[in-house]
Protein backbone atom coordinates (compact mmCIF):
# COMPACT_ATOMS: atom_id res chain seq x y z
CA UNK A 1 0.00 0.00 0.00
CA UNK A 2 1.14 3.52 -0.58
CA UNK A 3 1.97 6.12 1.86
CA UNK A 4 1.93 8.81 -1.04
CA UNK A 5 5.10 10.37 0.41
CA UNK A 6 7.45 8.06 -1.47
CA UNK A 7 10.19 9.79 -3.49
CA UNK A 8 11.39 13.43 -3.75
CA UNK A 9 10.26 16.25 -5.97
CA UNK A 10 12.88 15.44 -8.99
CA UNK A 11 11.55 11.55 -8.84
CA UNK A 12 8.10 11.93 -8.55
CA UNK A 13 6.48 12.91 -11.68
CA UNK A 14 3.33 14.17 -10.71
CA UNK A 15 5.69 16.71 -8.17
CA UNK A 16 4.60 20.21 -9.05
CA UNK A 17 7.82 22.31 -11.34
CA UNK A 18 10.45 23.09 -9.17
CA UNK A 19 12.24 25.84 -11.41
CA UNK A 20 11.22 29.53 -10.35
CA UNK A 21 9.33 31.49 -13.18
CA UNK A 22 9.27 35.02 -13.56
CA UNK A 23 6.78 36.88 -15.22
CA UNK A 24 9.46 39.54 -16.46
CA UNK A 25 13.45 39.44 -16.46
CA UNK A 26 14.79 42.74 -16.33
CA UNK A 27 18.23 42.11 -16.66
CA UNK A 28 19.14 44.45 -13.62
CA UNK A 29 17.31 47.26 -14.50
CA UNK A 30 14.53 49.35 -12.88
CA UNK A 31 10.89 49.17 -13.98
CA UNK A 32 9.59 52.51 -14.47
CA UNK A 33 6.84 53.32 -12.22
CA UNK A 34 3.31 53.66 -12.82
CA UNK A 35 2.98 57.22 -12.54
CA UNK A 36 5.50 58.40 -14.29
CA UNK A 37 4.25 56.31 -17.42
CA UNK A 38 1.23 57.61 -16.92
CA UNK A 39 2.38 61.26 -17.05
CA UNK A 40 4.58 60.14 -20.46
CA UNK A 41 1.52 58.95 -22.24
CA UNK A 42 -0.52 61.83 -21.19
CA UNK A 43 2.21 64.11 -22.68
CA UNK A 44 2.38 62.10 -25.83
CA UNK A 45 -1.31 62.42 -26.23
CA UNK A 46 -1.51 65.71 -25.43
CA UNK A 47 1.27 66.62 -28.19
CA UNK A 48 -0.26 64.64 -30.51
CA UNK A 49 -4.00 65.49 -29.54
CA UNK A 50 -2.70 68.97 -30.45
CA UNK A 51 -0.90 68.44 -33.94
CA UNK A 52 -3.97 65.96 -35.08
CA UNK A 53 -6.44 68.58 -34.04
CA UNK A 54 -5.41 71.50 -36.31
CA UNK A 55 -4.84 69.09 -38.96
CA UNK A 56 -7.98 67.87 -38.66
CA UNK A 57 -9.67 71.46 -38.63
CA UNK A 58 -7.44 72.26 -41.92
CA UNK A 59 -8.80 69.23 -43.38
CA UNK A 60 -12.60 69.60 -42.11
CA UNK A 61 -12.61 72.89 -43.46
CA UNK A 62 -12.13 71.73 -47.16
CA UNK A 63 -15.32 69.11 -46.85
CA UNK A 64 -19.19 70.23 -46.22
CA UNK A 65 -21.09 68.18 -43.83
CA UNK A 66 -24.43 69.13 -45.56
CA UNK A 67 -23.48 67.28 -48.90
CA UNK A 68 -22.58 64.13 -46.86
CA UNK A 69 -18.58 64.05 -47.58
CA UNK A 70 -17.90 62.67 -44.55
CA UNK A 71 -18.63 59.02 -44.56
CA UNK A 72 -16.03 55.95 -43.75
CA UNK A 73 -13.33 57.20 -46.25
CA UNK A 74 -12.63 60.01 -43.98
CA UNK A 75 -12.63 57.99 -40.70
CA UNK A 76 -10.55 55.46 -42.26
CA UNK A 77 -8.27 58.94 -43.41
CA UNK A 78 -8.47 60.16 -40.22
CA UNK A 79 -6.75 56.56 -38.97
CA UNK A 80 -4.40 56.68 -41.19
CA UNK A 81 -3.71 60.53 -40.58
CA UNK A 82 -3.46 59.84 -36.60
CA UNK A 83 -0.74 56.86 -37.18
CA UNK A 84 0.87 58.66 -39.80
CA UNK A 85 0.96 61.53 -37.46
CA UNK A 86 2.10 59.54 -34.44
CA UNK A 87 5.27 58.02 -35.97
CA UNK A 88 6.52 61.79 -37.50
CA UNK A 89 6.32 62.77 -34.47
CA UNK A 90 8.09 59.73 -32.50
CA UNK A 91 9.59 57.39 -34.82
CA UNK A 92 13.20 58.90 -34.58
CA UNK A 93 13.30 58.92 -30.80
CA UNK A 94 11.56 55.33 -31.02
CA UNK A 95 14.11 54.26 -33.98
CA UNK A 96 16.88 55.96 -31.89
CA UNK A 97 16.40 55.59 -28.47
CA UNK A 98 13.35 53.49 -27.79
CA UNK A 99 11.58 56.08 -26.51
CA UNK A 100 8.94 58.83 -27.30
CA UNK A 101 9.04 62.61 -26.35
CA UNK A 102 7.00 61.90 -22.80
CA UNK A 103 9.19 58.68 -22.08
CA UNK A 104 12.62 61.14 -23.04
CA UNK A 105 11.81 63.82 -20.53
CA UNK A 106 11.11 61.63 -17.95
CA UNK A 107 13.82 59.24 -17.75
CA UNK A 108 12.33 56.04 -19.21
CA UNK A 109 12.46 53.38 -22.23
CA UNK A 110 11.18 50.77 -24.19
CA UNK A 111 13.27 47.53 -24.17
CA UNK A 112 12.63 43.87 -24.96
CA UNK A 113 11.59 42.20 -21.56
CA UNK A 114 14.83 40.74 -21.97
CA UNK A 115 16.67 44.10 -21.21
CA UNK A 116 17.59 43.96 -25.55
CA UNK A 117 16.66 46.92 -27.62
CA UNK A 118 13.88 46.50 -29.29
CA UNK A 119 13.58 47.12 -32.83
CA UNK A 120 11.21 49.79 -34.53
CA UNK A 121 9.24 46.79 -36.35
CA UNK A 122 8.09 45.55 -32.93
CA UNK A 123 7.70 49.03 -31.53
CA UNK A 124 5.28 50.52 -34.13
CA UNK A 125 4.05 47.80 -35.20
CA UNK A 126 3.44 45.24 -32.50
CA UNK A 127 3.30 47.87 -29.59
CA UNK A 128 1.23 50.96 -31.18
CA UNK A 129 -0.70 49.58 -33.96
CA UNK A 130 -2.07 46.18 -33.06
CA UNK A 131 -3.61 48.17 -30.07
CA UNK A 132 -4.72 50.93 -32.19
CA UNK A 133 -6.56 48.81 -34.49
CA UNK A 134 -7.80 46.86 -31.80
CA UNK A 135 -9.23 50.01 -30.15
CA UNK A 136 -11.12 51.21 -33.37
CA UNK A 137 -13.51 48.47 -32.82
CA UNK A 138 -16.88 49.48 -31.36
CA UNK A 139 -17.51 48.02 -28.01
CA UNK A 140 -14.34 45.31 -28.24
CA UNK A 141 -12.08 47.89 -28.24
CA UNK A 142 -13.09 49.72 -25.54
CA UNK A 143 -12.77 46.50 -23.60
CA UNK A 144 -9.47 46.19 -24.37
CA UNK A 145 -8.68 50.08 -23.87
CA UNK A 146 -9.40 49.41 -20.17
CA UNK A 147 -7.73 46.05 -19.74
CA UNK A 148 -4.96 47.00 -21.16
CA UNK A 149 -4.70 49.95 -18.75
CA UNK A 150 -5.58 48.21 -15.81
CA UNK A 151 -2.67 45.55 -16.40
CA UNK A 152 0.21 47.75 -15.40
CA UNK A 153 -1.26 47.03 -11.96
CA UNK A 154 1.01 43.71 -12.23
CA UNK A 155 3.71 43.20 -10.75
CA UNK A 156 5.38 43.04 -13.91
CA UNK A 157 3.99 45.94 -14.76
CA UNK A 158 3.50 45.10 -18.35
CA UNK A 159 0.64 46.16 -20.12
CA UNK A 160 -1.28 43.93 -22.72
CA UNK A 161 0.86 46.06 -25.63
CA UNK A 162 3.88 44.98 -23.44
CA UNK A 163 2.53 41.42 -23.59
CA UNK A 164 2.17 41.38 -27.24
CA UNK A 165 5.18 43.28 -27.83
CA UNK A 166 7.38 41.67 -25.34
CA UNK A 167 8.27 45.21 -24.06
CA UNK A 168 8.97 46.78 -20.89
CA UNK A 169 9.32 50.10 -20.05
CA UNK A 170 12.52 50.71 -17.90
CA UNK A 171 14.41 53.95 -16.13
CA UNK A 172 17.14 54.81 -17.95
Amino acid sequence: MSTGTEGTAQTNRFAPPTAEVADVATGGTELAGRGMRLVAVLIDGLIQGAIYWILTIIAFSALDPRKGNIGVGVIVGQIVLGFGLFILIQGYLLHTEGQTVGKKLLGMRIVRSNGERATLGRLLGLRYLVGWIIVMIPFIGAIYALVDCLMIFRDSRKCVHDNIADTIVVKV
